[in-house]
Parts: C-alpha cells; structure tokens; sequence
C-alpha cells in the first residue's frame, strides 16, 4: 500500500502515485473538448491580432462612430435617478419579474391600446434576455405536446441549440436567397402552405438575423394570411424593436398586425440591442391566449417552467428599462436615441455600398436594402477568411457583418479589402 503523507497541518494525503491511479479513472474523461464558439472564438482571434489596422465586424453590439461601446444617455440618467432610490433593494424578483417591467414591455411590444392586453389575454413573464425566453418557450412548447418547430433558413444561429435542447425537431422554410441576396417570398408562402397544422413557426418580427432583409407591410399581410388559413402558430422573435428602424412602433407592425388579425401569437423580446443593455440580460416572454381565464393557466405553466430553470430573473436591467419606460420624457429620449443609432448604421450601409460600388461592376444594392445591425454582404467562406488572414478584417462565415463596425473612418478600408478578396 503507498504510504501517507503527511502535511503541516496534520492531515494525511495519498501519496502522488494514489492521485496518478485515481486521476486515470476521472469520472469525466468522457467529455471531449467541445467546438469553439463562432462568435466567442472571431473575438479572441481579434485579440491577439497586432495589425493597427484590424476591425471586428463580428460583434452584434452596436458601437459610436468611434468604434467603442455606446451607453443611451436615458440609460446613464435612469441609473443616475436608481442610486437615488433609497427604498430600491436587492431582493429576489418573483417567479414572473417585476410586474410593471412586464406590463411596460408589453405595452411596447403590443401597443398601450392594445384590445388584447385590455381584456387581460396575455400571459407574460420577465426572461433572461431573448435567449432565456426562447429556451422557456421551448419547453413550454415540449411539456404542451409539440415535437417541432419551423425556423427560418438562414436564422440567427443560436435558434437551432436553444430548440433542439429544449427537445424539440426543429424543422426549417426557405427564407432568402443567397444567390440573388433577395428575400426567397415565393418559395417562403410554399413551404409555410405545406406545414402541417397546429405547428409553431418561429418569425423575426424585424431586422432579420443575419440577412437584415425584411418582408414588406403586403407581404407581411400574406404570411399572416396563409398562416390563419393553416392554422399555424406565430412565434415571434422581437430582438431590434426601435432599433432597425428608428421606430419603434413601425418595428412591431408585424407583431400588432397578426394579432388584429386574430392570431394567438406567442413573442420573446430582447432589449439588449434597443437600450444597449448587453450585459443586463433583460427580456420577456409573452404569450396571447383565447381568453383572461386561458391567459392565467398559460402563465402557470410558464411559470412551472422558468421555476426549476433559473427560478427567477436579474432585477438591475428591467429596473432602468421601467424607469425609462414608465417616465414620458424619458421614453422621449429613449426614441430619440435609437433612432440616432438606427440612423449611423444607415448612413454607413449608404457609405459602404458606394465605395464598394466605386470602380467596380458588381451589385452591392441589397446592402442598403437590407436593415438593423447586420449586412449579409454574399461573401463566400473562403473570401471571409482572407479578409482576416489578408486583412485583419473580422466576420462571421457566412459573411454577416455587423454595421456597427463600421465607422466613418474604416468603412474604406473595409470596403477595398472586400473588393480585393472577391477579384481572386
């Protein structure tokens, strides 16, 4: 037997040779290292790159003009009036959140006259952010008899996990055209007219991610009309609500329509790119039901869901989008600051377009066509990978760039190294 060691403090160790045989019969040594993650991976590829000239169009999180992180002035002021609050604690929120946080956020996402909020149809909670309530609707979905949802082709990446983790078949329609950069409408009403009733579909409700082409208001209308007549679920996923427009009431027109038009929709927010409130992870998740009676056993189940998942929601972000949300001015000034943000992204998608356009013979028009923070500028892998190994230019592989990145003072250089790429 190998002797004991003994310590200063008088407790006796295996010897080195027990802890080698026990180490090689670890209880985990069935895990593998995993993949990196595309995003998480780009950026510390981005850090360690000493080029003066490197740009990260990678990141979804908008960025000044000068190319740092930006915090809404309302932001700044709603914290500011927060410190000031003696009575505000650090309590625990209850199951759904704050209850005022999520009237408020329903009434931005639905409308403050909204006929289904006012006969009390809408069960809503408080997420962590718009992937916790994906996650939350996911399961929700599961433990209610669905085995599947349809997914837009392409679709922000991180759909697929949250759905197929939450036990579900995730099915998809064809969305866009990568061929054209256009908006594949036709094929999209086909696919929707050929799935089966009762099925779940998941919508971007604006600034798709990652093309950044929308459906127009008719074509929106028609969607909704194949959806009523087979009888097909609405899910959508609100994540740009005032910040792919400027308007944030123009934003949810989809969202607003199709419940008009008497659909039992289902929405998860996000408002981490509107407020910039990245790190906050706030979000909501709201569901409209047949009746108020309906309304209130939804909200139990979702409530069964979110208890043995992470009980309850941080309390710090949803207090500054309340307190914006709550006061008139600075709901004003709210407005105003998105719109800003809206507008220097536009004006660098007018900036990148033209200077791609310059001296060359290529189409680059679904730049300007497309909205919110992301581009899906058409680039191949192996141009994408040049532009980083030539270039120090850093995107996503399928080209997605995100126009936050792009500022008065790179988009040249950018658009150059582009031009560069695809000539080889």
């Amino acid at each position: 037997m190998p002797k004991a060691i003994i310590t200063q403090f008088g407790r006796k160790l295996k010897s080195p040779s027990t802890c080698r045989y026990v180490r090689s019969f670890s209880h985990w040594k069935q895990y593998e290292m995993g993949p990196p993650d595309p995003i998480v991976g780009l950026n510390e590829a981005f850090a360690l790159d000493t080029s003066p000239n490197k740009v990260n169009v990678g990141v979804g999180a908008y960025r000044g003009d000068d190319g740092l992180p930006f915090v809404l002035p309302c932001v700044k002021e709603a914290e500011l009036i927060n410190i000031q609050n003696t009575w505000l604690d650090h309590e625990y929120l209850g199951i759904v959140g704050d209850a005022s946080f999520v009237r408020l956020a329903l009434e931005f996402v639905y409308g403050k006259d909204s006929p289904v909020l006012a006969e009390g149809r809408v069960a809503g909670v408080q997420t962590i952010s718009g992937t916790g309530g994906l996650r939350v609707f996911g399961e929700l979905l599961k433990k209610g008899g669905h085995k599947e949802i349809y997914l837009p082709d392409p679709t922000w990446g991180n759909h697929i996990p949250i759905m197929k983790n939450a036990g579900l078949e995730v099915k998809k329609y064809r969305y866009y055209n990568a061929g054209i950069s256009s908006l594949e409408f036709d094929n999209m009403i086909h696919d929707l007219k050929n799935i089966p009733p009762g099925s779940v579909v998941l919508l971007h409700a604006c600034a798709h991610n990652p093309t950044g082409m929308d459906p127009t208001k008719e074509q929106w209308q028609e969607i909704s009309k194949v959806m009523t007549d087979g009888k097909l679920i609405p899910f959508f996923d609100c994540a740009y609500q005032g910040f792919a427009s400027g308007n944030a009431p123009e934003d949810a027109f989809a969202i607003r329509m199709f419940v008009n038009d008497g659909h039992q929709v289902a929405v998860v927010q996000s408002f981490s790119k509107n407020f910039g409130l990245y790190g906050q992870r706030v979000g909501a998740l709201s569901i409209v039901a047949a009746d108020e009676s309906e309304a209130k056993k939804v909200l139990s189940q979702m409530k069964m869901t979110i208890r043995p998942m992470y009980s309850n929601p941080p309390k710090h972000g949803a207090q500054l989008v309340k307190t914006i949300l709550s006061d008139d001015r600075l709901s004003t000034d709210f407005i105003n600051q998105c719109a800003d943000m809206a507008r220097r992204i536009n004006e660098m998608r007018i900036k990148l377009r033209s200077a791609l356009e310059e001296g060359g013979d290529r189409n680059w028009e679904h730049i300007t066509k497309q909205i919110g923070m992301f581009a899906f500028s058409g680039l191949t892998k192996e141009e994408v990978t040049a532009l980083r190994d030539d270039h120090s230019i850093y995107c996503t592989l399928d080209g997605r760039i995100s126009m936050a990145g792009v500022t008065s003072r790179n988009v040249d250089y950018i658009a150059e190294a582009i031009k560069e790429v695809i000539k080889k």
